[in-house]
C-alpha cells in the first residue's frame, strides 16, 4: 500500500517539480499568438478555454493503453509502478509537452511536418506514412475495446458487432465535424465519468481492504517473459505513447496561450498516469498477485478483468458507472485517431479542410480500412500497436532535441528518455514475437547499442554544428 500511495504523490510533485523545468527550458511565451488565434477557422482551428482543452487533450491521450496495457503490464509485479511513475515524470509527459508545443510554435503542424522540419526530409515522408498507419491502428484497436465491453453490459441481442457500427459511426461525426461541436461538448461528460471511475476503484480497493503489494525489483511474471524491453513497451500509453503526438496538435490548434502549455499537455500525462497507477494496482490487489492476475487474463482478457474488478468492488451501479469510464477513454482517442489522420494527410498534400466535402471524401477510405482491420484479432492489431507507438515516441524526442539545440537550449532533458526509448525500441522488435524473435543474448547489445550509436551521431552533430538548421536531418 506504501508504494502506491508514494507512487501517487510522487507522480503529483513531478507535475509541479520537473514540469517547472521543463516549461523554464522551453521558455514559453505568453504574448505570442497562437494558431487558435491566427488562423481561426471553426473547424479545427478553435479558441478553447484552456481548463477544456487539457479535459480534451487528457480524453484524447487516455485509450485503452494506461488501462489494458497497465493491467497486462502488472504482470511482471510492483516493478511496474516504477515504469509508469519515472516513465511519465522523465519521458511521457516531456514527450506530450514538445509535441503540443512544437506544434504550437509552427502553427499547428501535424507531428510528422514537425519531425520534417527538424530531422529533414526523408523523415518527414518516413513519419507521415508512419503516423497515419498507427493512427488506423490505433483507431481499430480503440473501435474493437468499447464494442466489446459495451457487448458485455447490454443483452445478448445487443452483439459486439451491433456495438462496432455504434462506434463507428460515432467516430465518423467526430471526425469530421468541427471540433467544438461533438468533441468540445461531449467531453466535459465523459471525463466526470472518467474521474468517477478513478476514484471508484481506487476507494474500492483501500476500502474493502485488498492488499497491493509492495515494492519489489524481482521479476513476478508467470511466464518469466523478461522485463527488458516487454514491460516498458506492454505499458506504453500508461508512460510514454508516441501516439500522443499525434493528438497534442489538435489542441495546439486551440489553445489561446503558450502559457497554459504545461497545464495542457504536460498535465494530461501526468493525469494519464494516475489512472494506469490505478488499474495497475488494482489488477495486483483485487487478483492477489501476478498469477491469479495472468490466469484473469488468460480467462477473460483485460476487458474480462476490468469488468469483474469494477462489478465487484463497486456494485452493480457503480460497476456500470467505471466501466463507462473505462469505455470513454478508448472512445475518445479512437475518434480523435481518426481525425488526426484526417489532419496528417491535409497537412501532407496542403488540402483545405474547411469544405465538408473534402473532410468527407477523406475520412470515408480512413474508416473502411479500420473496418476492415476490426475483424483482425485484437492481440495481433495490439502488438503491433504498442511497439509502433513507442518508436513514435523515440522519433518526436529526437525531433524536440534537435529543436533544443537549433534554439540554443539545454537539451537532456529530452536527449536522455530519446536514447532510452531508442534502446526500448530496437530492442524489442528484435527479439518480439511479431519482430525478428531473435534471444535476448543478440537484441540486448544490438537495441543498447544502436541507442549508444544514435546518442553519439546527435552529440558530434550538435558539437559540429553548434546549432542544426532547419531541414538538416540528425544523421546526415
Amino acid at each position: 500500500m506504501l508504494t502506491f500511495l508514494l507512487s501517487l504523490v510522487l507522480l503529483i510533485a513531478g507535475y509541479f517539480v520537473y514540469g517547472a523545468i521543463v516549461e523554464k527550458v522551453f521558455k514559453p511565451d505568453p504574448d505570442r499568438t497562437t494558431p487558435a488565434l491566427a488562423n481561426n477557422d471553426g473547424v479545427d482551428y478553435v479558441p478553447l478555454d484552456w481548463k477544456k482543452i487539457f479535459l480534451i487533450q487528457l480524453l484524447n491521450i487516455a485509450g485503452l493503453g494506461p488501462i489494458f496495457g497497465a493491467i497486462s503490464g502488472a504482470l511482471w509485479g510492483p516493478v511496474a509502478f516504477l515504469w509508469i511513475v519515472f516513465g511519465c515524470i522523465f519521458a511521457g509527459a516531456v514527450h506530450d509537452y514538445f509535441s503540443g508545443m512544437l506544434s504550437v510554435r509552427n502553427n499547428g503542424a501535424s507531428i510528422s511536418e514537425i519531425t520534417g522540419k527538424y530531422l529533414g526530409p526523408t523523415m518527414k515522408n518516413v513519419m507521415r506514412v508512419f503516423s497515419v498507419i498507427l493512427l488506423v491502428l490505433v483507431g481499430t484497436v480503440f473501435m474493437t475495446g468499447p464494442a466489446q465491453l459495451l457487448a458485455k453490459l447490454t443483452p445478448k441481442s445487443l452483439s459486439m458487432n451491433f456495438w462496432l457500427v455504434v462506434v463507428l459511426a460515432y467516430y465518423f461525426l467526430a471526425t469530421i465535424l468541427p471540433i467544438d461541436k461533438i468533441i468540445g461538448r461531449l467531453y466535459p461528460i465523459f471525463g466526470i465519468v472518467l474521474i468517477i471511475m478513478a476514484v471508484g476503484i481506487t476507494g474500492g480497493i483501500l476500502v474493502q481492504g485488498y492488499e497491493i503489494p509492495e515494492l519489489t525489483l524481482a521479476n513476478l511474471h508467470p511466464k518469466e517473459l523478461p522485463i527488458w524491453p516487454l514491460m516498458f513497451v506492454t505499458i506504453a500509453c500508461g508512460a510514454i505513447s508516441g501516439f500522443h503526438a499525434t493528438q497534442s496538435p489538435m489542441m495546439a490548434r486551440c489553445i489561446q496561450n503558450e502559457k497554459y502549455g504545461r497545464r495542457v499537455f504536460y498535465g494530461a500525462m501526468i493525469a494519464e498516469g494516475v489512472i494506469a497507477l490505478i488499474w495497475a494496482a488494482a489488477g495486483l490487489a483485487f487478483y492477489n498477485g501476478t498469477a491469479g492476475l495472468s490466469a484473469a487474463l488468460a480467462n477473460g482478457g483485460p476487458g474480462g478483468v476490468v469488468h469483474e474488478i469494477a462489478v465487484t468492488l463497486l456494485g452493480g451501479i457503480g460497476g456500470v458507472l467505471a466501466i463507462l469510464g473505462v469505455i470513454a477513454c478508448p472512445i475518445t482517442s479512437g475518434d480523435t485517431a481518426f481525425r488526426s489522420a484526417r489532419l496528417t494527410i491535409a497537412d501532407w498534400f496542403n488540402i483545405n479542410q474547411k469544405p465538408v466535402a473534402t473532410r468527407l471524401y477523406m475520412a470515408v477510405p480512413l474508416f473502411a480500412v479500420g473496418a476492415i482491420l476490426s475483424q483482425i484479432d485484437f492481440n495481433i492489431i495490439w502488438r503491433y500497436f504498442a511497439w509502433s507507438n513507442q518508436t513514435l515516441a523515440m522519433i518526436a524526442l529526437w525531433a524536440a532535441a534537435v529543436y533544443l539545440v537549433k534554439s540554443k537550449l539545454t537539451h537532456w532533458i529530452v536527449t536522455v528518455p530519446a536514447t532510452f526509448m531508442s534502446a526500448v525500441s530496437v530492442t524489442y522488435i528484435l527479439q518480439a514475437p511479431e519482430g525478428f524473435k531473435l534471444p535476448v543474448s543478440i537484441s540486448y547489445p544490438i537495441g543498447i547499442a544502436a541507442a549508444l550509436v544514435l546518442l553519439g551521431i546527435f552529440l558530434n552533430f550538435t558539437r559540429k554544428n553548434g546549432q542544426v538548421s532547419s531541414g538538416e536531418q540528425l544523421a546526415g
